[in-house]
């Protein structure tokens, strides 16, 4: 009977213990405007348990009533909330003002004020290194010459050096303990001068060269540097003060387009872009403090990066056509022309049965946490969305290629993150050989009517067999003649070969972004996923033909790089780009009235045996802009026609905003057209045109001009 009541008490407490244990949820926001916060960190105090706010600002984690949840974010104040008996909690952060005046150091090369620090920051002066060097001269001498990580064994507290395995040759890890017992993590963040490097990059450092280390391990690691800093930071001074860690990026060279007249030049033709690599990566450099090169400003990425309010197509044809016309906000003596393109949305459950090969680069290179270790978990985001009709292949590379996962079903969700989970990086990077094999895979297994696609997720760092610009433009030329579609993922810095990819997704039928982060990741593989992965128009090009009557000259915003000629609008062998479900695509075109006097045309002298005879009529046109596509498995081209009024209206929220955008890509890559239009004019600009903003995009790109404004 005893043992019957003691039994019967252990179950009433343990269901009182798990009733007071419940799941709650909740959006994180800004107070002053509501915009949601991702990467927000919601902390149970007192436990290990925690989450980070998914890209609309949500989150969900297991609390008790009693609880203090702790939720934080850079540049806001953090809030502490008691969990009652209520599940859901909506928290509103208000911004910092106290931010800058507590950091003492700079982070990512910006300006700083020193104050009181309460962080644990610990410093190795170059006093005491040149004391640990004495006490390491033996080990310098063998052959694993010691690295710049020993400087910080003794040196500073709580960080531990070790080897894995003890073994002679193998390079240290470096932990530092406090913050990665909490996140998990340990892998902490490395500035040499300003500059985030990876440990690599570190280990190299002459000792001769080092004035101090720095280690960062408590919250203002994340105050100052983000989400990437919750490992802790190490901090490099050099003697130097400018050492910078070579840039070994590449990206194609960017001729701007001119302004061309009308009367002789009166047709313009280029391949659509809905590439959108050029705005992440830019971002990407500005929130690092870093100068971004010119040849990285690619407008039309910058520009389509977003989406626009373009109403959905409602007759036989794919897209729908959208045009505007405004003063130019940069110009009073020039006009704005803005042509949209909206790919018809399918829902996810509406697409066909998918094909997908996943080529992904597991080479030395990729070694960087924001590499491979990213790409495995941008990668969960696409695999859950998978269905039992999809099938997944794994194929890698570094010094050969292989492959990894054999086809496999969609629903088998946990085999397939296994494989994923599984990969380490090593090696060279056979680049070529990689994109053989997928393709080689993806075609066994084509889907007829389906949606067959490799995917590439790489730094683009190839060095082993065919790896040059012009070796992977001929391969993947090759390939595309298969029916496989082609998506192209960068990830990482310091040795991204933009230029590669870009000519991977150009020539291949495909489409490239570049990932820097998890937020980027969601909105690839969530918000766009359709888009990123199934094609409802490809070899889609647009002619446009000004009226020499109202325009004197013109020139197109961007898209330098995906110009064709004339003749081959009409041309059903000449490669263009593809539009994928619920994808935007815009093009702007800078124009200058008739009889309007410019310093941007120089005059020409009049020909001897050509004239040109403007028509009398077609006096309300501005221009005529044709389009023309082909259904992803068809190979002849279809054509559309929009002939363009002149009327001027006032500018839409959407025309405001993409104004801001291509006026601030020119004021980065230097152009000569934007009339010394200043950085304010931008943010006055994106806010005026940022209407509801859903998502959040514009009101982060308002955030980031903002930003550059300060640092510059």
């Amino acid at each position: 009977m005893k043992n019957l009541i003691l039994m019967l008490c252990l179950v009433l407490s343990s269901w009182q213990i798990q009733a007071q244990e419940k799941t709650i949820s909740g959006i994180v926001t800004t107070a002053s405007d509501g915009t949601a916060l991702p990467g927000a960190n919601v902390n149970i105090k007192g436990s290990k348990k925690g989450a980070l706010t998914d890209f609309d600002g949500k989150f969900s984690l297991s609390a008790q009533v009693g609880d203090i949840i702790i939720v934080s974010y850079v540049g806001m104040q953090t809030e502490n909330v008691i969990i009652g008996s209520k599940s859901v909690y909506n928290i509103a952060l208000k911004a910092s003002v106290n931010t800058l005046n507590e950091v003492v150091i700079k982070g990512y090369s910006g300006a700083t004020k020193r104050t009181t620090v309460s962080s644990s920051l610990s410093t190795v002066s170059a006093e005491s290194y040149e004391i640990s060097n004495k006490r390491l001269k033996k080990r310098a001498r063998r052959k694993n010459k010691n690295k710049t990580s020993d400087q910080l064994t003794g040196q500073a507290a709580g960080v531990n050096v070790s080897t894995g395995s003890g073994k002679p040759g193998q390079s240290a890890t470096i932990i530092i303990r406090g913050r990665n017992s909490i996140t998990g993590d340990t892998a902490p963040l490395f500035i040499i001068d300003g500059v985030p490097v990876d440990q690599d990059n570190f280990r190299n450092l002459k000792r001769k060269n080092i004035a101090n280390i720095s280690v960062l391990k408590d919250a203002k690691a994340t105050a100052i540097y983000g989400n990437r800093g919750k490992g802790g930071v190490i901090l490099v001074t050099t003697k130097a003060g400018k050492k910078r860690i070579p840039n070994n990026e590449d990206y194609a060279k960017i001729i701007e387009n001119p302004f061309k007249r009308a009367n002789l030049t009166p047709l313009s033709t280029f391949s659509i872009d809905v590439d959108k690599a050029g705005y992440s990566n830019v971002r990407r450099m500005i929130n690092n403090g870093q100068t971004v090169p010119p040849n990285a400003v690619k407008l039309e990425e910058m520009v389509n990066y977003f989406n626009y309010n373009y109403p959905q197509p409602t007759d036989e044809h794919p897209f729908s056509i959208n045009t505007e016309i405004v003063k130019t906000p940069w110009h009073k003596d020039t006009q704005l022309v803005r042509i949209g393109l909206q790919g018809k949305t399918y829902e996810n459950d509406k697409l066909p049965a998918s094909n997908l090969t996943f080529l992904l680069d597991v080479s030395g290179s990729m070694g960087s946490q924001n590499k491979l270790p990213l790409l495995k978990r941008a990668f969960k985001l696409l695999v859950n969305q998978l269905r039992e009709k999809d099938k997944v292949s794994i194929v890698v590379y570094a010094g050969a290629a292989g492959v990894v996962l054999e086809p496999t079903s969609g629903d088998q969700k946990e085999t397939i993150l296994n494989a994923l989970q599984n990969l380490n990086s090593g090696g060279s990077t056979a680049g070529g050989a990689g994109i053989e094999l997928a393709y080689k895979l993806a075609e066994k297994n084509f889907k007829k009517d389906g949606n067959n696609r490799v995917i590439i997720a790489t730094d683009g760092d190839f060095n082993v067999g065919a790896s040059s610009d012009k070796a992977m433009q001929t391969l993947i030329e090759e390939k595309r003649k298969s029916g496989v579609f082609l998506s192209v993922l960068g990830f990482g810095y310091g040795n991204y070969k933009d230029s590669k990819l870009e000519t991977l997704a150009d020539k291949g039928n495909g489409n490239h972004a570049y990932i820097d982060n998890m937020q980027e990741a969601q909105k690839v593989f969530g918000k766009e996923f359709g888009g990123t992965l199934y094609t409802i128009a490809k070899d889609v090009k647009i002619q446009v033909e000004f009226n020499p009557k109202k325009v004197q000259a013109y020139r197109l915003i961007g898209y330098e790089n995906r110009l064709l000629a004339d003749e081959d609008f009409v041309d059903d062998t000449k490669d263009a780009g593809e539009l994928g479900s619920g994808h935007t695509v815009t093009a702007l075109y800078e124009i200058i009235p008739v009889g309007i006097k410019s310093d941007y045309l120089k005059k020409v002298a009049d020909l001897k045996y050509t004239q040109s005879k403007i028509a009398s009529n077609y006096e309300d046109e501005l221009f005529t802009v044709k389009f023309r596509y082909k259904k992803p498995n068809e190979d002849k081209s279809i054509e559309m026609v929009h002939v363009q009024n002149n009327n001027i209206t006032e500018a839409s929220n959407d025309m405001n905003f993409v104004s801001a955008v291509a006026l601030f890509g020119m004021q980065l890559r230097g152009s000569k057209y934007f009339n010394q239009a200043s950085v304010s004019q931008v943010i006055t600009l994106a806010e005026r045109g940022r209407g509801e903003d859903t998502d959040g995009y514009r009101a982060e790109f308002i955030r980031l001009v903002k930003s550059y404004d300060n640092f510059n």
